[in-house]
């Protein structure tokens, strides 16, 4: 077993690190005051490189494995989360459903794009009365001859300002459960496809998020990614999303944690540094032991990946862990500042706010959990009651 990163990662973090710290941190606070999305930066992620980093070389891509993209996202979110989580969706997001599960013309189609920045792809799946229970989607797509027509509504919809198309989950049919649930391609500018107006957000402000609405969309027949009956292919792919998410809470939990460090380096109370206090040397140790358990955690689930794609049960302990660590450190970073930390103008006030919302974000810490009892009991446990009536 090796603890150890190879040269080729470690270069990988380091350009990321790097492009992190000169050119989003110093603007990521103005991003999040205006609500701002930070397109310049997306468009200079994507010159370097960074979005096209897992897509397969014949396809334009660098190649890369889940541990380098991990590694990446962790990097670019203790810069700036906003620019963070857009590349997250050009990494390891809906692309990667098109790697793997895609038609040949599909991938030769859109990967190039992709790999360039010139594709953008967000995801589409919670709805007003289905979030975690995501089988009991109501919006519907049916095929007609060359196209797929959708009719429906969904909600808390990320990146909606940089994103080009949306991976979108509909059923075909009404057939209660998974067996009818398949994932269309839908780009911005398509008849019968409309964006609602932005949302106001406690964190992750630089992001924009809006519901997106289906009146009679007609996409063509090839935009299909994954039949319907298909489902667990996508909750597959699925799996390594998570795995970024708990990279985002590792980035900003590890920004936090070194901002309070640097911090306590210098601010003297009783005529002595922070850091010489014993209380605060104990809650900084633990800080630190979070953290890393975390990141192992993560690491851990991305390098036994099986064909790229981690395991339910590893992803799930990942992202569950690592969210409710956030949530601690930044809470626990932020009181390191005192009343200062309560000030928008400090960093810490920023990423209490923006780790908050991976706890929600692709599958709540709570189904995290149950799909942990699952795999401990091998088996699957329904959340309905008992002969409970599915809605269609």
């Amino acid at each position: 077993m090796d603890f150890q990163l190879t040269a080729e990662q470690q270069a990988v973090r380091d350009r990321a690190r790097t492009f992190a710290q000169n050119e989003l941190a110093p603007r990521a606070a103005e991003w999040d005051e205006h609500e701002r999305f930070p397109e310049p930066m997306v468009r200079r992620a994507a010159e370097l490189g960074f979005l096209g980093l897992t897509i397969p070389k014949e396809y334009g891509g660098g190649g890369i494995g889940p541990v380098e993209a991990i590694l990446v996202i962790e990097e670019l979110a203790k810069g700036c989360a906003n620019t963070a989580e857009i590349v997250f969706d050009g990494l390891i997001g809906p692309i990667q459903v098109i790697t793997h599960f895609g038609s040949q013309t599909m991938r030769q189609k859109l990967l190039p794009k992709a790999a360039r920045g010139e594709l953008l792809m967000g995801i589409a799946i919670t709805e007003p009365h289905a979030g975690s229970g995501a089988t009991d989607m109501y919006s519907r797509a049916r095929i007609e001859g060359d196209e797929v027509v959708i009719e429906g509504h969904k909600a808390y919809v990320e990146d909606t300002a940089s994103m080009s198309s949306f991976l979108t989950y509909v059923k075909f049919g009404d057939e209660p459960g998974a067996k009818n649930i398949g994932g269309v391609i839908v780009d911005k500018g398509t008849p019968g496809f409309e964006i609602g107006p932005p949302r106001k957000k406690m964190g992750l402000r630089g992001c924009i998020q809006a519901d997106l609405f289906f009146r009679g969309c007609r996409v063509p027949r090839e935009n299909l990614v994954v039949e319907p009956g298909q489902f667990s292919k996508l909750m597959a792919a699925f799996n390594l999303e998570r795995c970024g998410n708990a990279a985002m809470a590792l980035g900003i939990a590890g920004a936090a944690l070194e901002n309070a460090i640097e911090y306590a380096k210098t601010r003297t109370q009783f005529g002595r540094p922070l850091c010489e206090f014993q209380g605060l040397q104990w809650k900084f140790a633990r800080m630190a032991m979070q953290l890393d358990a975390a990141r192992l955690l993560t690491y851990r689930a991305v390098s036994n990946a099986a064909g790229g794609l981690p395991s339910m049960l590893e992803a799930s302990m990942a992202k569950a862990y690592a969210n409710e660590m956030a949530i601690a450190v930044t809470n626990d970073a932020m009181q390191t500042f005192g009343g200062f930390g309560y000030l928008r103008e400090c960093p810490a006030e920023r990423m209490v706010r923006d780790a908050r919302a991976w706890a929600l974000a692709g599958g709540t810490v709570e189904i995290q959990l149950n799909n942990i009892a699952s795999e401990l009991f091998g088996r699957r446990f329904s959340q309905r009651p008992p002969q409970a009536a599915v809605a269609g």
